[in-house]
């Protein structure tokens, strides 16, 4: 497991809850009589801008582009429940990333005791980031916390404390399991990587046993090559003539006819 991708799934995550809580808070807002609130709209605009002061151009259209958006998440009412559910599952996504990524992290710590590090960056700075990222990650839990409890409807509140409680439970199992599939796959690798060594020996001592045969090979045509050279009455052979060979090929042969 990748903690980048995880720290990347948990941060959008947590753009997901802000945008569901902002879209939902709105939508809460324009609830009820549309017309109250456009009247208080109204009211508000004319505060500001009098006969003595008339609106610009400008602030005409903001008025009429708010009231737009008033009446227009105010027939959205009946999505709101699509969306506190939505918004859960966006909660549930980041806890289960977030539980996941500190398991890698105290993961990493532990091997880093008694094994030696291989990867490409530094130690160090695969250490910073574990640091960086585990802080970054409470503060968006923070964030979130004080998003839907202090600054949206009471019920997101109570469903960020429904999920956070249910998901600590829940991170708690996936530590264990996260270790367990972390040390697995690396015993995994372990047994791939030896398996590898083992056949480029293998190879190895294949190549060396060719080179020498090859040599040893070379050698003998050389040195029946200089025994040619020097020695022709032992014959062109790799194996030279014995003596019996010699001395039999010196009896004159005897042809008979039918």
């Amino acid at each position: 497991m990748d903690p980048l991708t995880l720290f990347a799934l948990a941060n959008g995550a947590v753009s997901a809850v802000k945008a569901g809580c902002k879209l939902y808070k709105d939508i809460k807002g324009a609830a009820g009589e549309v017309k109250d609130v456009i009247k208080d709209l109204d009211d508000q605009f004319h505060k500001i801008y009098t006969s003595d002061r008339p609106a610009p151009p400008e602030a005409k259209k903001q008025l009429a582009e708010e009231k737009a958006r008033i009446v227009g998440l105010n027939k959205r009412s009946h999505e709101t429940t699509g969306i506190y559910q939505e918004i859960g599952e966006h909660l549930g996504t980041y806890y289960d990333n977030f539980y996941k990524c500190i398991a890698v992290f105290e993961e990493e710590e532990r091997r880093a005791q008694f094994e030696v590090y291989t990867g490409t960056e530094s130690l160090g700075k695969r250490a910073l980031q574990r640091v960086l990222m585990r802080k970054q990650l409470e503060q968006m839990s923070v964030e979130l916390r004080e998003l839907m409890i202090y600054q949206s409807p009471p019920e997101l509140g109570s469903l960020h404390t429904e999920v956070e409680a249910m998901m600590k439970e829940m991170g708690k199992e996936q530590q264990v399991l996260v270790a367990k599939q972390m040390q697995y796959t690396a015993a995994q690798e372990r047994r791939r990587q030896a398996k590898i060594k083992q056949l480029q020996e293998h190879i190895m001592l294949g190549i060396v046993g060719v080179a020498a045969a090859c040599a040893i090979g070379f050698s003998m045509v050389l040195v029946a090559q200089s025994r040619i050279e020097m020695y022709p009455h032992l014959g062109t052979d790799l194996v030279p003539k014995t003596e019996q060979q010699r001395q039999a090929e010196s009896v004159p042969k005897k042809y008979s006819g039918r």
